[in-house]
């Protein structure tokens, strides 16, 4: 199994996961926040076409999530998944797409990849995040939540990679010109994660097989890839794993596990 980012940000986010058994190559998209031309330059930069993917899933309703989701689903016959509420929220009910309800802390398998949606705190109307599978590594991605909780802790260890949100540092959002409503909503039970919290959960962790670990949907104005990595490397220490920064603009490179 390998895993890609297309891009990581509050302005887009992509992931592309693929799997194979050796005859079969199954790949899937987690989220599809950017437009459908810009989703389409970003696949042919990781080697693909849309109409290469087996499946799209979708965490949550928010732009920079669903982007053009429905769009590239109609244009190349592309399977929805993701949760009812995400579901109403964008009219993917009423859409003409092959849509498939995810409900959380159900498994289902696609082609080569087990997915596992389990749920998170988050201002959103059904929000999930994911697990994947071979059926011998296991790929983590928690992004777009508030805080943690026991469940997450539960799913997420003994992945072999995590990505994981580091939104914000603390004090880049107080001392930023973010109005005190925004920066209530970033830094609330329901927004996004900031260093500090990522490192909380990454020690929560059993972190035994962990290789690669990517810090992900980092602020542009509110964060920096060194801040984020110095956060994770304290909890890391000397651990044999190595941390990648998913940026805006190109995500991250193929990481194969």
């Amino acid at each position: 199994m390998r895993f890609a980012s297309l891009g990581s940000g509050s302005e887009g986010n992509a992931l592309i996961v693929e799997a194979s058994s050796g005859a079969t190559a199954t790949r899937v998209l987690l989220d599809c926040g950017f437009s459908a031309r810009e989703m389409e330059r970003r696949l042919a930069r990781a080697g693909f076409e849309a109409g290469q993917l087996d499946a799209i899933l979708t965490t949550h309703e928010h732009s920079d999530h669903i982007g053009s989701a429905l769009t590239l689903a109609r244009k190349w016959s592309i399977p929805l998944y993701m949760s009812w509420g995400t579901a109403r929220a964008v009219g993917a009910d009423e859409a003409d797409v092959e849509l498939n309800v995810l409900w959380g802390d159900e498994a289902v398998a696609i082609g080569d990849v087990h997915v596992l949606a389990y749920t998170v705190p988050h201002d959103a109307r059904e929000p999930l995040q994911f697990v994947f599978s071979d059926g011998a590594s296991r790929l983590g991605v928690l992004t777009d939540v508030g805080t943690s909780t026991p469940h997450i802790g539960t799913v997420l260890s003994g992945c072999d990679a995590l990505v994981l949100e580091c939104n914000h540092d603390l004090q880049m959002l107080a001392a930023s010109r973010y109005p005190p409503s925004l920066k209530a909503r970033i830094g609330g039970a329901h927004g996004h994660l900031n260093n500090e919290a990522a490192a909380g959960i990454l020690a929560s962790l059993d972190r035994s097989r962990l290789r690669y670990l990517v810090a992900a949907h980092l602020s542009q104005e509110n964060n920096t890839a060194e801040l984020a990595r110095a956060a994770m490397a304290t909890v890391l220490g000397n651990a044999a794993t190595e941390i990648a920064i998913a940026t805006q603009a190109e995500g991250f490179g193929w990481l194969t596990l």
